[in-house]
């Protein structure tokens, strides 16, 4: 062979590999080496684990889809990782943190969830250290989640931040076994989601928009125990004279608890509009168009990027009773 076939020869050859990386060339893939079959339980239940900076949080961005969750067998828990015990304008510490603990499990009752859980953390200091880290990452694990749920880390206050930041670094670290040797890693690389925010830097991305017309009567009827945050008022109720008067005079809280009943309908049919085109991809047109209310989530590129496939049967998107 010459000195030009053979120089022809190794161009084709490489320009034949080349072309052949760029064909089987794919998205950056995430951690993890299990079967695409042991994503899914095999008992078909889900395990869902969804962090919430404060009592409240998880209930307000997940309350409708977890009563959905629970309702069709699967496991869900709410984490709190702050006790929330200078959320109000005019009672804190303690007290204030053992009543919204108190007001979490109510709200659970009525969610229908497996588990609510608050941190002994104060309000306002969660931060991103390794300690929290391996809190987050061990509660992953005990849970044995397929989806984990948290704030984006570019919402208004420090602790949804934090706990996004949080979720985001435990992702890749639940699957690493000499991190935490305490509890046993993961086999399986979850799903990790943000829950839906208004903020515009980045803008929220919907890729999972799930139909809640089901169940946003309970939800809100959950939100709606939660005097202290909505009642009440919250940090800053005291900007708010209704619920300054409600505090002065109990006899208005039921009043109260309307407005926040039509408060979150209100926001969750902002959101089923927001989103309506991605309601029509996953429920159909026909369905997707009488969709009232909803819930949106964005998956966080360092977890398991389910197909449409996986999200159809690990996310409860049936058609409402109420739309079919």
């Amino acid at each position: 062979m010459n000195q030009t076939v053979r120089c022809f020869f190794t161009l084709t050859l490489t320009l034949a590999l080349i072309a052949s990386a760029i064909a089987q060339q794919e998205l950056p893939k995430p951690y993890g080496g299990t079967a695409p079959d042991a994503q899914i339980p095999d008992d078909g239940k889900v395990r869902i684990i969804n962090f919430g900076a404060h009592p409240d949080d998880a209930e307000i961005r997940a309350g409708g889809t977890a009563v959905l969750w629970a309702e069709r067998g699967d496991q869900v828990k709410f984490v709190s990782t702050t006790n929330g015990d200078i959320g109000h304008w005019k009672e804190a510490g303690g007290a204030l943190a053992l009543r919204r603990y108190q007001e979490a499990q109510d709200a659970a009752k009525v969610l229908g969830i497996a588990k609510s859980v608050v941190w002994d953390i104060h309000d306002g200091e969660l931060e991103p250290t390794l300690a929290n880290r391996l809190k987050f990452t061990r509660e992953i694990r005990l849970w044995n989640a397929d989806i984990v749920i948290a704030h984006r880390p570019n919402d208004y206050h420090p602790d949804h931040r934090y706990t996004g930041i949080l979720m985001q670094d435990s992702a890749y670290m639940v699957g690493v076994p000499f991190l935490a040797p305490d509890t046993p890693p993961l086999l399986k690389t979850p799903v990790f989601l943000f829950s839906h925010d208004g903020f515009q830097n980045p803008p929220f991305r919907a890729d999972i928009v799930v139909a809640i017309d089901d169940s946003i009567d309970k939800k809100a009827a959950a939100l709606a125990l939660m005097d202290s945050q909505f009642s009440e008022g919250g940090a800053l109720g005291h900007l708010n004279p209704r619920a300054v008067a409600a505090v002065a005079d109990p006899t208005l809280i039921p009043a109260q608890r309307e407005r926040t009943v039509e408060r979150f309908k209100s926001q969750a049919e902002g959101i089923a509009n927001r989103y309506r085109d991605k309601l029509i991809e996953l429920y159909g047109e026909e369905v997707g168009r009488k969709v009232k209310y909803a819930e949106a989530f964005e998956i966080c590129e360092y977890g398991r990027r389910p197909n449409r496939a996986e999200i159809l049967r690990l996310f409860p998107i049936t058609p409402p009773k109420s739309v079919q």
